[in-house]
């Protein structure tokens, strides 16, 4: 179980700042693809990520980090790709409704 400290440290690892970037903007998209009926809120929060992804990224790192506190260090730092996407669409409900929504 990584400490509060070493979760502290993780929101500063770069390779894992760019992953969430990355995955938080396609998480937007999947909100507002073609042939879905995104709401309101999923609209403003897709749009905030495309003004600044490093924000809201930094926003859904810290609810994934808390989400998997009870995780190593290491299981942190080596998850996938898809294991990461994952996490950041577990958390996109909380972040929308935490823009406002």
């Amino acid at each position: 179980m990584a400490t509060y400290e070493e979760l502290h440290s993780l929101e500063s690892d770069g390779g894992l700042t760019y992953k969430t970037q990355v995955a938080v903007m396609v998480a937007a998209y999947d909100l507002v693809k073609t042939g879905t009926t995104p709401t309101a809120a999923d609209q403003a929060w897709a749009s905030a990520v495309l003004q600044n992804p490093v924000v809201e990224a930094k926003k859904a790192l810290r609810f994934v980090l808390a989400k998997n506190s009870d995780a190593t260090v290491s299981a942190i730092t080596s998850a996938t790709d898809a294991t990461l996407q994952s996490n950041v669409n577990e958390v996109v409900p909380s972040l929308v409704a935490a823009l406002g929504g």
